[in-house]
């Protein structure tokens, strides 16, 4: 079969080793990133020559002059094929945006609040060296932007005009021509041509991801993201030929994508493997569709709810349900980046713009946090003011009890001259 079939109680050996970044990768990415943050430009553009192609004296930093020239370069075809995602990406974030207010309440002697604001600059990654990924482009840099950040630069190796016309138009004020550990060095530290950001977003390689995990705290950043993930979630009643071509469309995103059908039906996992093998024999990314496929499986349960805690247990990055029932499956799961609901909502479709974001948690992390949204860019403050009075001298009375039980007097006394 090219799907091999697992059991549910093999589920949790296939999962204890799941990890975003190897200790390799992640050893051999803190050298490079050490290297840009001495180095700085010199560093760099060696990376860049080496791993990107960068030519010998090729600017780094493409600026907005050389975005919009780009876009004039593109075809009336691609270019509204670009602004009608742009539009669809950017309603859905301005309507997440809408959804966080700034508030304040009255408290003991005055008032408190917290202000939603957005960072000032924004390093927005999108990949590049395999296939050029515009999608990825507008979908970060239009979420930086509508969240109100200043100023967005997009980074991507081996840029295509494809790519400079995307970030054109999602508003980006500069292109870094690089990609992986270095440049995500070069963002969260700057070199004498790259300003340095305050958030990094983005999806990519496992390079990539190893440099975010290893600035993570000198910047903000979205996600640790390892190799890219989608369970089909499909009872007996579902079409095997439409599952095997979305996890066909998963599959070819790498070698390491994980491709993944729970089921309680044997029989419609079998169907599926006929079909995967059917569809394989036409496809001109099966090269690489084979060897993620090997990565995945087939997780056939005893009974429905078996396959949702099976869903729960993977946390996935993208959950699609095909069931007869499938409100009911979206009731019963509680872990995923983002889902899809019904035979007609392909995770494909999600990826190409229909609104919500595609830059996803994997690896079970949907357990503990969500995909990029306009929340990645924007900070909560708080603040609070008191007025001299009974309410304010009692919450003073409170808060130096509580500083003398945790040994703190300087605090207590501090708390004490506002009584």
């Amino acid at each position: 079969m090219t799907l091999r079939s697992v059991s549910y109680s093999e589920l949790e050996g296939l999962l204890r080793t799941r990890e975003p970044v190897d200790s390799n990768t992640l050893a051999h990415a803190a050298r490079i990133v050490d290297d840009v943050r001495t180095n700085g430009d010199d560093a760099l553009r060696r990376y860049a020559q080496e791993h990107d192609g960068l030519a010998d004296g090729a600017p780094l930093l493409l600026g907005r002059d050389a975005l919009d020239a780009a876009l004039e370069r593109t075809s009336q075809g691609e270019r509204g094929l670009l602004e009608r995602t742009a539009n669809r990406i950017g309603r859905f974030a301005e309507a997440q945006r809408h959804a966080l207010e700034s508030t304040a309440i009255a408290i003991e002697g005055g008032r408190a609040g917290h202000l939603v604001a957005p960072v000032e600059r924004a390093g927005c990654y999108a990949p590049g060296g395999g296939y050029p990924l515009p999608s990825s482009v507008l979908m970060t840099a239009i979420t930086a932007r509508v969240a109100g950040v200043s100023r967005v630069i997009v980074a991507s190796p081996k840029p295509k005009d494809i790519m400079l016309a995307a970030a054109a138009i999602a508003g980006a004020d500069a292109f870094l021509c690089a990609g992986g550990a270095h440049a995500i060095a070069a963002l969260a530290y700057g070199t004498s041509t790259v300003p340095n950001v305050d958030v990094i977003a983005g999806p990519g390689n496992r390079w990539v991801t190893a440099g975010k995990k290893l600035v993570a705290g000198r910047v903000g950043i979205d996600l640790i993201a390892g190799p890219s993930e989608l369970v089909v979630l499909a009872d007996d009643s579902a079409d095997p030929e439409l599952i095997a071509a979305d996890l066909l469309a998963q599959a070819e995103h790498a070698e390491d994508a994980l491709p993944i059908l729970v089921t309680p039906s044997a029989e419609l996992a079998h169907q599926v493997s006929s079909a995967l093998e059917a569809q394989l024999a036409t496809l001109p990314t099966a090269h690489v569709a084979r060897l993620a496929l090997a990565n995945g499986y087939a997780v056939v349960c005893a009974t429905m709810e078996e396959c949702f805690a099976a869903c729960d247990k993977l946390a996935p990055e993208h959950l699609e349900v095909m069931t007869r029932e499938p409100e009911l499956a979206c009731r019963k799961v509680s872990h995923y980046g983002a889902l899809f609901i019904g035979p007609h909502s392909a995770e494909v479709l999600g990826d190409y713009g229909a609104g919500p974001n595609h830059t996803l948690p994997t690896g079970g992390g949907a357990r503990h946090t969500g995909g990029l949204s306009v929340l990645t860019f924007l900070r909560v403050r708080t603040w609070m003011r008191l007025d001299p009075g009974p309410a304010a001298s009692a919450l003073a009375s409170d808060a130096a009890a509580l500083a003398r039980i945790e040994g703190l007097e300087a605090h207590a006394r501090a708390a004490d001259r506002r009584r």
